[in-house]
């Protein structure tokens, strides 16, 4: 019960009637402006979900009971949250030639949001946060998918970018991801501080670890990763209810 008093969204955060669909939206129309065909563009938007998942159980506008820096629907801090509106501000033309519904959406949550914090609009907050740290490797998805074909596995990735994005980097440009090696002890810290290797006599006197070895200690995300997939597979669902 105190950790969701400390957790609650601030009194003037701005909640969407949406929340899946909105981060499905905005996952797939960032896919869609880098030029990605339909099939990437989806799977860009169930990460994007999986993420949200990840990061606050699928709540939108949570603060956090651990930090007073980030905060949110994708849990992002002050700078990144301002390196994400700059990244989407750019984007955002080719959002909207390609898709419209999307540009005035975000047209309208700006408006709402004013001079507040965009980190407590749901749309502007996840829009800010993908672009921040996620966007520029949407482009990499296929060669992702071939790496590691498990989607439980995918979504793994992309939340060890918003956990340890430079060691992440470098493995994927390693040329191989899963035996890319980190035994750094500040890195190994984050990953205790996220419920990696956290649990256990053997994992918490860990020096070191491959990520193959990291994706699989992430077992405690499984099951937010599975219940992100099936509200995915709801909101495509939907969507090809309405295109009836």
């Amino acid at each position: 019960a105190l950790f969701r008093i400390m957790q609650a969204p601030p009194a003037d955060a701005q909640a969407s009637s949406t929340p899946f669909k909105d981060v499905v939206d905005l996952g797939t129309a960032i896919a869609r402006a880098k030029g990605l065909d339909a099939a990437t563009a989806d799977a860009a938007g169930r990460i994007s979900l999986g993420l949200f998942f990840a990061e606050t159980n699928g709540n939108q506008n949570i603060g956090n009971a651990r930090s007073n820096k980030y905060k949110g629907s994708l849990q992002t801090g002050p700078a990144e949250d301002r390196s994400g509106s700059r990244a989407w501000a750019a984007i955002k033309p080719k959002v909207a030639a390609l898709d419209p519904g999307v540009a005035a959406r975000d047209d309208k949550e700006v408006a709402r949001v004013g001079h507040g914090d965009q980190r407590f609009n749901h749309w502007t907050a996840v829009r800010n946060g993908l672009m921040h740290a996620h966007a520029d490797l949407f482009p990499q998805i296929p060669a992702i998918v071939k790496l590691l074909p498990d989607r439980i596995d995918q979504m793994k990735l992309f939340e060890l970018i918003q956990i340890i994005p430079t060691p992440t980097r470098a493995a994927l440009a390693s040329g191989n991801f899963a035996a890319y090696r980190i035994a750094e002890p500040r890195i190994m810290a984050f990953l205790r501080n996220n419920s990696i290797f956290t649990f256990g006599t053997a994992d918490r006197a860990r020096s070191s670890a491959t990520f193959r070895e990291i994706l699989d200690a992430m077992w405690l995300f499984n099951e937010k990763f599975e219940r992100a997939q099936a509200r995915f597979e709801e909101v495509k669902a939907q969507e090809r209810g309405r295109a009836r």
